[in-house]
């Protein structure tokens, strides 16, 4: 995690690419190209925000917020993270889009996030807090997070769903798998409800020293959590009682024909992040697998399923 004293930060290269109006068609295209740990500032949510309440955000939030619709993600700032940098901003360039790049400190993208992000309540049981800010006294089970340079805070709808659809199905769970886990908040509200031991695996190098920072934050040792830089080839097999997967629909189309493996009987796969007008395309996908969808939820133009590999008298919704 970050040294706040600012002595020893990290440096990082900051990549913001312009959505031009169309922040789906910007997600797909960085997914195409392998990234999916995104900050997101997407203006028509936040005007969604401003006219609904000031629930989770700043009541003064700055108003130029309104005409930004952007993305931007973090690449180490070594050699390596160099070299993608350059690949990525020629192929960006290719797609005819407008970004900015700039060296950063971790701090600088921690602070400006800290400005505005409150305790946000999810479902019936969970409230998710930033690990700077006191527990709200509201009778609900706290989600601590410092989601550092990692995606994964429960303020998008694909994990406010799975963390909803978590409530039913990580209680009694003894074994949760956690594909693409960024900040690892699904698998830490998985152990929080009542899961007995969780696995994060994310492309992401950065991704496992966030994750266990933030199971620590919630009094979660490695006796029940571990996380892994690594992706779903590398669990071809298990028996696992939850697989987790907030990703993109092409990713989550790859992997499902390896899902059923991966569950143990009774088993159930949770997946987030498929836009609008892709649901035909994982229904069927999923089928194909031997997977039966068990229950299906929508939000804000993004859908999340449960499935497993039986189908039972009475569907969840």
């Amino acid at each position: 995690m970050t040294n706040r004293s600012g002595e020893n930060d990290a440096r990082y290269i900051e990549m913001t690419v312009e959505a031009d109006g169309d922040m789906d068609a910007l997600t797909e295209l960085l997914a195409s190209l392998g990234v999916t740990e995104l900050m997101i500032e997407d203006g028509s949510e936040f005007a969604d925000v401003l006219a609904d309440s000031d629930k989770y955000w700043d009541s003064e939030l700055d108003e130029s917020l309104l005409a930004r619709s952007r993305a931007t993600f973090y690449l180490p700032d070594d050699e390596e993270g160099r070299l993608r940098a350059s690949v990525l901003e020629a192929a960006l360039t290719d797609a005819g889009r407008t970004f900015t790049r700039r060296d950063v400190h971790s701090g600088d993208w921690e602070n400006g996030w800290r400005e505005y992000y409150k305790p946000m309540d999810v479902g019936k049981k969970l409230v998710v807090v930033p690990e700077w800010l006191e527990t709200p006294e509201n009778g609900r089970i706290p989600l601590r997070l410092d989601p550092g340079l990692i995606f994964g805070t429960g303020s998008h709808p694909t994990t406010r769903m799975c963390l909803e659809a978590l409530e039913e199905f990580a209680p009694g769970a003894k074994k949760v798998l956690d594909l693409g886990c960024g900040s690892a908040i699904l698998a830490i509200a998985a152990l929080l409800l009542g899961a007995e031991r969780a696995t994060g695996v994310d492309v992401d190098p950065l991704a496992p020293d966030v994750a266990r920072a933030n199971a620590a934050l919630n009094a979660i040792g490695p006796d029940r959590f571990e996380a892994v830089c690594g992706d779903a080839a590398d669990f071809k097999s298990g028996d696992f009682d939850l697989v987790l997967a907030n990703i993109v629909a092409d990713v989550i189309l790859s992997i499902l024909p390896s899902v059923p493996a991966m569950l143990a009987q009774g088993g159930r796969f949770i997946c987030s992040g498929v836009i609008e007008g892709r649901e035909a395309e994982i229904v069927s996908a999923a089928v194909a697998a031997g997977l039966a969808v068990l229950g299906h939820l929508s939000s804000e133009g993004w859908h999340c399923y449960i499935m497993s590999t039986k189908s039972e008298d009475k569907a969840w919704n």
